[in-house]
C-alpha cells in the first residue's frame, strides 16, 4: 500500500512537472488501484505494460509466453508449496520466500524450470520473477518515458536490484545528451543492494524520506 503522504506528494508533482511517473514491477492493474492519480504514468512488470490513453498496453513480445508462464506458475506451485506464488497479471509469475526464508528455493532448480519453458529470470529481495525472455527493464522503460518528452533533467528513485537498469539508462541518456542532468536516489533499507547504494547520488531512509524528498520538491 502506498503511504496517503506519498500519494499527496505524487498529485502534487503531477501538477508541477512535465513527467512524473512509476515504473515498476508491479502489473499496471495493481499501481492503478493503488494510486488513481490523473495524469501519473504507470508503467507495470518493468516495462511490459503501459497504461495508455486508460488502456493497459503490453508489449506484443511478450504475448506468446502467456501459456508458459502459467505453465511454470502451476509447476511452481506444486514444486515449492511453502512459496507464494505471485501470478503477475498473464505475462509473468514470482516466486517470493520472504515469509518463509529457510523455504528458499534452489535458483539452479528454478533457473532450470524457466530455461525448459523458455522464459528468463529477474531476482529481487527474497523473490525471483520469471518472465518473458524480451530486452525490457526498468532502464528501456525509463528510456521510453522520457523519449519525445523534450524533458532535459530527471530523477529516479530505487531500492532494489532491477532499479540499477533505471540508473543505467539515466547515465545513458546524460552521455547521449537526451538530458543535461539526472539524479539516481537510492532508498535505503536493511536489504537494499549495496552496489545501488554505492551509485547514488542521494540517499533517502526508507519510504518515509522518500516522501520527504518528493515533497520538498512540491511544497
Amino acid at each position: 500500500m502506498a503511504l496517503p503522504s506519498a500519494l499527496d506528494a505524487l498529485r502534487a508533482l503531477v501538477d508541477r512537472l512535465a513527467l512524473v511517473g512509476i515504473v515498476s514491477g508491479r502489473p499496471v492493474d495493481f499501481l492503478r488501484a493503488h494510486t488513481d492519480i490523473d495524469g501519473l504514468a504507470l508503467v507495470g512488470q518493468y516495462g511490459l505494460e503501459r497504461l495508455v490513453d486508460g488502456r493497459i498496453a503490453f508489449d506484443p513480445g511478450a504475448e506468446p509466453y502467456v501459456g508458459p508462464v502459467n505453465e511454470v506458475a502451476t509447476a511452481a506451485a506444486e514444486r515449492w508449496p511453502r512459496l507464494v506464488i505471485e501470478r503477475k497479471g498473464s505475462i509473468a509469475v514470482a516466486l517470493h520466500w520472504r515469509t518463509v526464508p529457510d523455504a528458499a528455493p534452489p535458483i539452479d532448480e528454478v533457473s532450470e524450470l524457466a530455461s525448459r519453458h523458455g522464459l528468463s529470470l529477474l531476482p529481487g529481495r527474497m523473490v525471483v520473477e520469471l518472465r518473458p525472455p524480451v530486452t525490457i527493464d526498468k532502464g528501456t522503460a525509463v528510456e521510453a518515458l522520457l523519449g519525445g518528452e523534450g524533458i532535459t533533467h530527471a530523477a529516479f528513485a530505487g531500492d532494489d536490484v532491477g532499479d540499477l537498469a533505471a540508473f543505467d539508462a539515466l547515465d545513458r541518456l546524460v552521455a547521449n545528451g537526451a538530458l543535461d542532468t539526472a539524479v539516481r536516489v537510492g532508498v535505503r533499507s536493511e536489504e537494499s543492494p549495496a552496489e545501488l547504494l554505492s551509485r547514488a547520488d542521494a540517499i533517502v531512509d526508507g519510504p518515509a524520506g522518500l516522501v520527504a524528498a518528493l515533497a520538498a520538491l512540491a511544497p
